[in-house]
């Protein structure tokens, strides 16, 4: 065979091999959106939640031994179909998509191995303070159009069989041994009390009945108005009462007087450890964390006390918690209004330094809101995500149950925590971004991501114009010692046997919170274990990525390009972040990376 021969069979068999390859690459994209959708499908509040409309009339019996099936099915074949593509087809992008969706489906599967839905009610995680939220009509169930009233009243029926289901689990886990603590069922009881309130114009599942477009007809309100008095009175208020009768009785009595998962029964075994590589996305030990918390708890310590000599405070760092938390001076709200004016304020403020920081800033719109009275008592300040669209913005809800004892001295470092540029940047910029699979730009999400960008953009204050009060930089220090704090008492709780009480005191001794916010707070590690540990875990770690990146590039290092970085693949688990973080610099520096 001549050379010539030779050479043209060995082009035709690389064409041949480069459309292979091709071919592979559309059919992996087909297979991400596939799952895309087929999830949109299985969980279809998070539709609704993305502005997805196609879903907005259902809720699924996401408590039912069919629904459990159907999600272990979904899982299970999914990942036998991404065993089909090989690494070595894919590109670069598409390899983290793989070990993303990897991560994905082996977590959720290992989750639904634990019975924990047999706990159906907390007080500040499940889905009744959710479907109460949606039905105030200013979140994210549309309330445009006569048929988006009439998708909510479906909605509503629906969520009346969840509400049966959840009884028929608590029941259930009576008998397994697998309750809540007394103190969180009592937490649990006002709030259904109030969502069976009686009165229509008051019952948080009809406050949208107040708020008619001008395009829908008297007649079609008329009609609607009938039909949703009818759908909460004869059914929805009855199953919640029903429900309260039975957990304020029953279930109560039944309930545990321990604070941790590790006082479960053998089945919920290993559950602690799952959680905390689900929120976490490593596999550091319980032990490992708490020793971690404690070495932060006083690194952070031994900061407080300079900011306590610079106010020229002499007493105790723990009597000078006692003065912050009491400090006139620091409570000047006396009208909720007053609460969201200074976050705005904030906003204003920080805006002339943003662009130092970031090149890259989301176009979905940005507010502040209080939390509804109906959630406020056991709600955290959080973020609620936009829509692409702009018609819906990103909204930084701000619990103010008691105006006059409102402490406004971390109100900067949760403003940047909360809202920019903690998560409405991360979250609406990985909306915005079109080149990533649907997947990974809607509906994936990693506390340990998510919540470790959010508390790394408290350190950003005075970079953005901030901090320049010490009782400001005092906030932040002390919101960064409560992340430091949780990762002590949440194992503290779950695996070292501590009590609720006991959780309490540790947080009293090492931070400035008023008590009833730290009650709150060791409540809400006690309903959702591992949680809580994300926000610091993610944060060391981008704080240590920017350190070296900081470092090996020297006068290159540009703090824009690094916090692209960060963000533009959306939410990821720790080790893909940091390979990828990693490559960069290696890239930047002209270096081999070291993975």
């Amino acid at each position: 065979m001549c050379r010539k021969t030779m050479y043209l069979i060995l082009a035709l068999v690389l064409v041949s091999c480069g459309r292979n390859k091709q071919k592979t690459q559309d059919k992996f994209d087909e297979f991400l959106e596939h799952y895309y959708q087929d999830n949109l499908e299985l969980y279809m509040l998070n539709a609704t939640s993305i502005g997805d409309h196609r879903y907005n009339d259902s809720l699924p019996n996401y408590l039912s031994k069919e629904f459990k099936k159907k999600e272990k099915r979904y899982y299970s074949n999914y990942g036998r179909k991404l065993n089909g593509f090989s690494d070595s087809k894919l590109n670069e992008e598409q390899l983290l998509s793989k070990k993303i969706l990897r991560w994905e489906i082996d977590i959720n599967l290992e989750r639904i191995k634990y019975p924990k839905d047999l706990m159906p009610l907390d007080q500040m995680w499940s889905l009744h303070l959710i479907m109460g939220q949606l039905g105030s009509g200013r979140s994210y169930q549309p309330f445009e159009n006569v048929a988006d009233y009439w998708n909510w009243h479906s909605r509503l029926g629906d969520f009346g069989e969840w509400l049966l289901t959840a009884k028929s689990n608590m029941k259930e886990g009576i008998e397994r041994g697998i309750v809540l603590p007394k103190s969180l069922i009592v937490k649990v009881l006002p709030q259904l009390k109030q969502l069976s309130d009686g009165s229509l114009n008051t019952n948080v599942f009809n406050q949208s009945y107040f708020n008619f477009p001008e395009n829908i007809e008297k007649t079609d309100q008329h009609d609607i108005g009938f039909a949703f008095a009818t759908k909460i009175i004869d059914t929805l208020n009855p199953i919640i009462n029903d429900l309260h009768e039975f957990m304020s009785t029953e279930y109560l009595e039944a309930g545990r007087e321990s604070s941790g998962y590790g006082d479960l029964p053998a089945e919920m075994d290993g559950y602690y450890e799952y959680a905390i590589k689900h929120y976490t996305t490593t596999n550091l030990s319980p032990d490992e964390i708490h020793q971690l918390g404690l070495d932060e708890v006083a690194r952070i310590r031994a900061e407080m006390e300079i900011v306590k000599e610079q106010v020229g405070f002499t007493g105790t760092l723990n009597e000078f918690f006692d003065y912050v938390r009491d400090l006139e001076e620091l409570k000047p709200f006396d009208d909720p209004q007053q609460v969201i004016d200074n976050f705005n304020a904030i906003h204003q403020k920080l805006i002339p330094y943003v662009d130092k920081l970031f090149d890259k800033k989301p176009t979905i719109p940005f507010e502040v809101r209080r939390v509804e009275e109906f959630r406020e008592a056991s709600a955290s300040a959080h973020y609620i995500l936009g829509t692409p669209d702009g018609k819906r913005p990103g909204v930084f809800y701000v619990p103010i149950p008691d105006v006059d004892n409102y402490n406004n001295f971390s109100d900067e470092s949760l403003f940047l925590h909360e809202a920019i540029p903690g998560h409405h940047f991360q979250i609406s910029l990985a909306q915005e971004n079109e080149e990533l699979p649907s997947f990974r730009r809607d509906i994936t999400w990693y506390s340990v991501y998510g919540e470790g960008w959010a508390l790394y953009c408290e350190s950003l204050g005075r970079e953005l114009g901030l901090y320049t009060d010490p009782y400001q930089y005092f906030g932040m220090l002390s919101a960064e010692i409560h992340r430091a704090i949780r990762l002590v008492v949440d194992t503290g709780l779950h695996h070292k046997g501590w009590t609720r009480e006991e959780a309490i005191e540790y947080s009293l001794e090492n931070e400035a919170e008023s008590e009833a916010s730290i009650i709150s707070e060791i409540e809400r590690y006690m309903a959702n274990p591992g949680q809580a540990l994300s926000y610091k875990i993610g944060q060391i770690k981008i704080r240590e990525l920017r350190t070296k990146a900081e470092e090996v590039l020297g006068e290159n290092f540009d703090i824009r390009e690094f916090h692209n970085k960060i963000l533009e693949s959306g939410a990821i688990p720790l080790g893909l972040l940091e390979e990828k973080i990693e490559r960069w610099i290696a890239t930047e520096s002209g270096s081999e990376p070291e993975i």
